[in-house]
């Protein structure tokens, strides 16, 4: 990991959306990144000789509500830690910045929950189930 810089900046909308592709992430549209991105409370990017292998993302209203987004490392990449190098990042951040009280959510994938677990994230459930809804194309 030497090799790799760390960048506390949301990614370019076009970098950002090529590595949601490539790790399997849901697809989202340029449009909302280019809008979504600067709007972030805290962005973590992985870098290595300038190229975004890894990235994270806080976003909500700063003060009750945060989520954490965006986590992916590029497939070619994973297993190395640098999962649990952009959560530490992220961590740093949400100790310092939440209040007391403040509630932070994330939605996590399979296998991915058990990275968060070790962060002191649990599931909501039985007593609250996560729910969404998506914009169509």
């Amino acid at each position: 990991m030497d090799e790799v810089k760390i960048e506390h900046a949301p990614p370019a909308a076009v970098e950002y959306l090529a590595l949601r592709q490539i790790a399997g992430l849901s697809p989202m549209s340029r449009e909302g990144a280019e809008i979504g991105l600067p709007r972030s409370l805290f962005a973590v990017c992985l870098r290595e000789a300038d190229v975004l292998i890894g990235m994270g993302r806080v976003i909500g209203d700063g003060g009750c509500f945060f989520q954490v987004v965006d986590i992916a490392v590029h497939p070619d990449l994973q297993g190395k830690g640098y999962g649990k190098l952009i959560m530490i990042e992220i961590m740093n951040y949400l100790r310092e910045a939440v209040p007391a009280r403040g509630l932070v959510s994330l939605l996590a994938d399979v296998p991915a929950d058990r990275l968060y677990a070790q962060f002191g994230f649990e599931y909501t459930s039985p007593k609250s189930e996560g729910m969404w809804w998506r914009q169509g194309e």
